[in-house]
């Protein structure tokens, strides 16, 4: 298999590796030879790669491709074990991310390195003060700041506190704070991974004006669709090997999805053949839901629905209309404020609330939107991650003592079972990528044959390759008679899974669609309460009695 790699990246690099860069310095970036071993996992063999300057360049991968070490490496966060890197047609040694930064090299990484409780100035600053005084550093910054915002339409309040910022605010910190440090070399990691589409479709404009400005960018992806629209070339990594280097216009993402997991891969809706038999058991019933958050906002407005035994329920909306609430509420992690809900055949209300523990004990599983917050602790280790929430079980405690080797075997046999990479319990979870955290999480919690699964954005930040094996898990748990209520923000995950789609918009459920007539662009203009036609449902019309959006 490796030689095979080896020969069909050198029959294919012709256009863009190192072996034709000029001497005149078109290259902003030259990796040659780069290898990375961590222990016995080879994380980069013999990579090749060569950016042009004022481009847009995509890496993509599956999950554990080696993506991240790689760019990691160029950042100065590992040092290569052999190999030689190029900046600007000069040999550069970075063995520091500080040393990363005065070559011109900025990161915006996944997970977001920011001080919540700083400003967007003070978090532009740290580090980066150029006054023995604070004052005449921040007058500075905020006078650079103002220049880096118009001509890069950077737009962000510099004097708000990060933790006030919404998620795509947030972004646009770290670019600015790499901006100020003068990245003429700017990589992003899976940058539209916590966004809803209106923001991605913000990030690209600030791509675009980068790129008119002479900056490289250097953009890491699974969304095969982002690659297409924005980069100019891209390169495929597969099981730590280049593979493959193309101009972006002169191939597909069915190419790239082939190339990126070694095989053909099919397109397939998963929606029943048929409608539920009337009496099959109701699992969720959700009457008149209402939740108020601490600010008095109404988050969700007389929501009611049902989840039936074999089924899959889906959720559609732009984030933060509500769904990420309804998720909360029904996993036990917050109280409605009125209404109820029946869960396995139990009633929750505000009065008589139940925690996540008594859910799970009523065969409720849920997979949390945000797998850092929710589904796993970095500094554990896989396998202790592998059992939290599970601990009450005998087989993993015994009177207040962990059963470390039944632990470590059932992580084993999960890894195995959603392709976890690398297969070891013993790593921690932070040594994860984002794309094998999540994997590690879903098999937890679909491992335990669950009467009822939640599940908030099962494929976000994971490879086209694994979504495959993801959707089939899922699609397999409702075809053994699991109730499942699935909240995605992508649309093509929503209408290849669902049954049944309803769609929310503030708060409220304002569509039902039968998941086989569901289609694209009127699910999308009901997203934004903005369909003005009738509305498919497999049921009945709304289930709240409202208009259809």
């Amino acid at each position: 298999m490796a030689d095979q790699l080896n020969n069909l990246a050198a029959a294919n690099s012709a256009a863009v590796t190192p072996a034709t860069a000029r001497a005149d310095n078109d290259y902003a970036i030259e990796l040659r030879k780069i290898s990375k071993r961590f222990g016995p996992v080879r994380a980069n063999q013999d990579i090749d790669l060569a950016v042009k300057k004022g481009t847009i360049h995509g890496i993509v991968g599956e999950n554990g491709a080696g993506k991240s070490t790689l760019m990691s490496i160029l950042y100065g966060f590992y040092q290569a074990d052999s190999g030689e890197v190029l900046i600007n047609g000069r040999t550069t040694h970075i063995k520091s991310s500080r040393d990363a930064i005065d070559a011109g090299i900025g990161m915006v990484h996944q997970h977001f390195m920011l001080v919540d409780t700083f400003t967007v100035l003070e978090n532009v600053m740290l580090g980066a003060e150029d006054h023995a005084l604070i004052s005449h550093s921040a007058a500075d910054a905020r006078r650079e700041l103002q220049h880096l915002s118009d001509t890069y339409q950077l737009t962000v309040n510099v004097d708000q506190l990060v933790s006030e910022l919404q998620v795509g605010e947030q972004q646009r910190t770290e670019i600015l704070k790499a901006l100020y440090r003068n990245a003429e070399i700017l990589i992003l990691d899976e940058p539209t991974g916590v966004l809803t589409p209106q923001e991605a479709d913000q990030l690209f404009e600030v791509l675009k004006a980068l790129k008119a400005q002479g900056v490289t960018v250097i953009l890491i992806t699974h969304k095969l669709r982002e690659i297409m629209d924005i980069t100019d070339t891209v390169s495929v990594l597969r099981q730590g090997q280049m593979v493959e280097h193309l101009n972006t216009h002169e191939t597909s993402m069915q190419e790239l999805a082939e190339l990126m997991v070694g095989r053909k891969l099919i397109e397939k809706s998963h929606q029943r053949d048929s409608d539920l038999p009337a009496d099959t058991q109701t699992r969720i019933e959700v009457v008149d839901l209402c939740v108020t958050d601490s600010r008095g906002k109404q988050r969700l407005k007389n929501v009611n629905f049902t989840v039936k035994s074999g089924e899959i329920l889906g959720i559609a909306g732009v984030a933060g209309n509500g769904q990420s609430m309804l998720l909360e509420v029904l996993a036990g992690i917050s109280s409605p404020t009125s209404g109820h809900f029946v869960m396995n055949g139990t009633k929750v209300t505000r009065s008589e609330p139940l925690n996540p523990l008594m859910m799970r004990q009523l065969g409720v599983n849920h997979v949390p939107e945000d797998r850092l917050k929710l589904g796993l602790v970095k500094a554990f280790t896989a396998a202790e991650s592998s059992v939290l929430g599970y601990l009450h079980k005998k087989k993993f405690s015994w009177r207040g003592l962990l059963q470390l080797q039944s632990i470590k075997s059932m992580c084993a046999k999960l890894m195995q079972g959603f392709d976890v990479r690398p297969g070891n319990p013993k790593l921690k979870s932070a040594s994860f990528s984002g794309g094998n955290q999540q994997k590690l999480i879903l098999a937890r919690e679909l491992d335990k044959s669950p009467d009822v699964l939640l599940v908030g954005q099962p494929t976000r930040g994971v490879d086209i390759g694994a979504i495959e094996l993801i959707h089939q898990k899922i699609v397999d748990m409702r075809d053994t008679g699991c109730a499942v209520l699935l909240v995605s923000v992508e649309l093509d995950e929503i209408m290849a899974l669902s049954d049944r789609i309803l769609v929310m918009y503030e708060g409220r459920v304002v569509a039902e669609v039968n998941g086989r007539d569901a289609e694209k662009t009127t699910l999308g203009l009901m997203m934004a309460n903005a369909h003005t036609g009738s509305v498919s449902s497999g049921d009945s019309a709304m289930s709240n009695g409202s208009p259809a959006a």
